[in-house]
């Protein structure tokens, strides 16, 4: 990867993206980052992340809010040339989202609209809004979960959203061959961090529980997780395509 190369990263504030930006970042890889709704945050990120070699740049994105996509292109579109003199982005890391903690039977319908507009309709028409400011060449990867493939209590409709993102970017890997752009899916396993309101990191029985079902004993930090997007961005990684990935320390086996 180059100095010029340039990511664009949702939810680079907290948690998994701004882990994620941090190891771009550490790697000499520009990124440009959204945030919801916490400025205060996102400028305090800007600040703790930018290098000599390499910054973040923030700017401010509501997923669930489809209409505004083609304004927020011509943002990011203004911003790749003003802030770094140049016209395309190398990779799109789409990580945003929460989590609604419900039973199947439970869910209202407020509640499906929200999981399907933050999970699954709002990354894949911002996908489709940025397609024309990515490269030839360039990586795309969506970011899932485990609980796609096993059962965790009170994630059905965040993991069947997750789960239809597993499938899109198939079709996506394939459909954007034609430009030797590559799509994959990231499915980390529980994670500390304020995600859910910060349960898996918080709560001492949630947490135990999670670290006794996995091989090494316990569950994940931020940084597992940007550092092996970091690592599957590479370009040793260039022939993976079409993939879902887990990172979970086995926590799924």
């Amino acid at each position: 990867m180059s100095r010029q190369d340039i990511a664009f990263v949702t939810g680079a504030n907290r948690g998994i993206g701004y882990s994620i930006a941090k190891h771009l970042i550490a790697s000499g890889i520009h990124v440009i980052g959204t945030y919801h709704s916490n400025e205060d945050e996102a400028k305090a990120a800007e600040t703790a992340l930018g290098g000599e070699s390499a910054k973040l740049r923030m700017l401010r994105l509501d997923i669930a809010d489809h209409a505004s996509f083609a304004a927020f292109a011509g943002q990011v579109e203004a911003l790749l040339s003003r802030e770094f003199g140049q016209q395309t982005l190398r990779y799109v890391v789409q990580n945003a989202g929460n989590i609604i903690h419900t039973r199947f039977d439970a869910a209202t319908s407020e509640q499906l609209d929200n999981q399907y507009n933050i999970h699954f309709k709002g990354p894949y028409l911002l996908t489709v809004a940025l397609l024309p400011l990515i490269r030839n060449g360039g990586r795309i990867l969506n970011i899932t979960s485990a609980a796609t493939r096993f059962y965790l209590t009170d994630h059905g409709p965040y993991s069947a959203m997750k789960a239809a993102t597993e499938v899109i970017s198939l079709y996506m890997a394939k459909e954007l061959g034609e430009r030797g752009i590559t799509v994959n899916a990231v499915a980390p396993g529980a994670v500390a961090s304020d995600f859910g309101g910060g349960l898996v990191r918080d709560d001492a029985t949630v947490n135990k529980s999670l670290a006794d079902i996995t091989p090494l004993g316990r569950v994940g930090q931020p940084d597992d997780i940007g550092a092996a997007v970091r690592a599957l961005l590479s370009d040793d990684m260039r022939w993976v395509n079409g993939q879902r990935i887990e990172v979970t320390g086995g926590q799924s086996l």
